[in-house]
Order: C-alpha cells, then structure tokens, then sequence
C-alpha cells in the first residue's frame, strides 16, 4: 500500500495559507494539516464560513486532503501558550476553549476533514489531577456529541508534560468517552519512553485518526528535520503499512518556517525514500 502524507501548517508560519498550500501540493503530498491560527484561516473570523467553503474549493483544485490541527500557541491568549484549555479552574476559560474547538469541527466539516485533532493541556498550578480530569471528561462529552451531529470525527493527542500525555493515559481516557480516536505523534513516544514508535502504531493501529511525523532524540520534546534525532522513520512507516493506515500521516516541522520552502519537498522526498527501500525489502 502506499501511504499518504500531508504537512502541517504550523511549519510554514512565515507563508501565507495559499502559498503554502501551493507549496505542499507542488512538493507531491496528499493533504495539509491545517493548524488554525490567526493568520492561516483564524477561526474567530466573522466570514468564517464563507472562508472555509473557499478553502474547501482550494483543497479539491489542488486534490488535497485535509486534517485539522488545533495547536495553535497564541490564539487564545497573547501571553500564556496554549491557554486556556479544557482543564482550565475557570469555567469561562474552559468554554472558550470549547468555543474554539467547535469552530475548528466546523471548519473540518465544511473542508471534508478527516478528523480534527486536540489535546488536553497542563493543569495549572494548584490545580488536582482529580478536578482536572473531571473538567476534561465534561468538555470531551460535549465536544464529542456536537462533532458527531456534523459528522466530523475527532482525534485525541496525547501530549508530553499535559494531564494526558501517554498512550495509557488515553487508553484509560478512551474507556469513557469511546468515540475518540487517537491523534498520535509518534514523536513523542520517544520522549515519554512509553512505547517504541512502531509498537504504539501496531498496538493502537484500529483506533488511529491521524499521525504525525517527525524526527526527534529520545527524552527531548524538539520536532526535528528527519535525520536529525533518533526516530526510526522506516520502522513507523513499515508498521502503518503493516496495520494498513489509510489516513493522512502528516509531517509536523514547526520549527522550520523559516526555511519552509525547503524543508517542504526535502521531508516528503526522505519519506518516499524510506518507503522505496521498505518494498525492496519486501514490506507490505
């Protein structure tokens, strides 16, 4: 099978949305993970919708697939990254978070997404897991009910230092709210040491919504080019290959905006690399 790639957004922050959809299409990927953000499609535009259809025009010119990314540093607050989230001790700072993630399924249901991918966030301090998790499972229960009234499917990404950064954690998460799918970043297997990268993809292979992809070293949470850290890339792609992974496997650079424009072609080139020496080895 032939595995298909995508490229976040989030690596090509310097581009405009266009361009940098020009760009990856150019470069042979198969799709685009879109982190909204407020200069790549801002979800608290006014003309939101309208936005979105346009997009959605683009994507099918350019025959792109879409996975939408809810990452973003800054969107939210101006001074504190990735806040507030979902286990935020306010309420009104969980709802606007929520807020925020009912637009991004919005947007992935007018684009035809393939799932829209979250995390939880980092308690603050004071802050019990106990409470923590109790907001948690509130928001995902009703972040899960209105995505599926639009028929967009959603992917929960564990994530390095927040409530739930392992595959157990979201194991154990997944027992209460089973309509989540797993948004894994292979990356951080390595630095959690939870799992080696390819044994998280065969043991979680039938939950997987989206992957993404990257270099990084063992116990450091930096995305890297590929080559760079200490990711076994053939042994990820041959295992997605394995358990017949059809979804976007979207690479995750972002700290490389600054030289998009190479780092676009150069990432999917590595990959189909790998991928040429898995069939002559004779990996399914």
């Amino acid at each position: 099978m032939r595995l298909r790639y995508a490229y976040n957004t989030n690596g090509a922050s310097n581009h405009r949305l266009e361009d940098a959809l020009e760009l990856i299409s150019a470069s042979g990927y198969d799709g685009v993970a879109l982190t909204l953000d407020h200069h790549h499609l801002d979800p608290f535009s006014r003309d939101l919708g309208r936005k979105a259809a346009r997009l959605a025009r683009r994507l099918d010119t350019l025959g792109l697939g879409i996975v939408i990314e809810t990452g973003a540093r800054f969107l939210l607050d101006p001074r504190q990254k990735h806040e507030p989230t979902l286990i935020s001790p306010e309420a009104k700072d969980r709802s606007r978070r929520l807020d925020f993630l009912t637009r991004a399924a919005e947007v992935a249901a007018a684009t035809g997404a393939e799932t829209v991918s979250f995390w939880s966030g980092v308690p603050r301090p004071g802050v019990g897991r106990k409470d923590a998790r109790s907001w948690l499972l509130e928001g995902l229960c009703r972040y899960a009910e209105f995505a599926a009234e639009l028929g967009v499917a959603v992917s929960f990404e564990p994530e390095p230092g927040m409530l739930v950064e392992t595959l157990d954690d979201f194991a154990d998460l997944a027992r209460e709210v089973p309509e989540l799918k797993l948004a894994l970043d292979t990356g951080h297997c390595l630095v959690t040491g939870e799992r080696e990268p390819e044994a998280a993809v065969r043991e979680f292979g039938e939950r997987i919504g989206t992957v993404s992809i990257e270099d990084m070293r063992r116990g450091v949470h930096e995305h890297l080019p590929f080559g760079e850290g200490e990711m076994d890339t053939a042994g990820v792609l041959g295992a997605l290959r394995e358990v017949g992974f059809r979804g976007l496997v979207c690479v995750e650079l972002s700290r490389e905006s600054h030289r998009a424009h190479e780092a676009i072609p150069t990432a999917l080139s590595y990959l189909r690399e790998k991928e040429r020496l898995l069939e002559k080895e004779g990996v399914a």
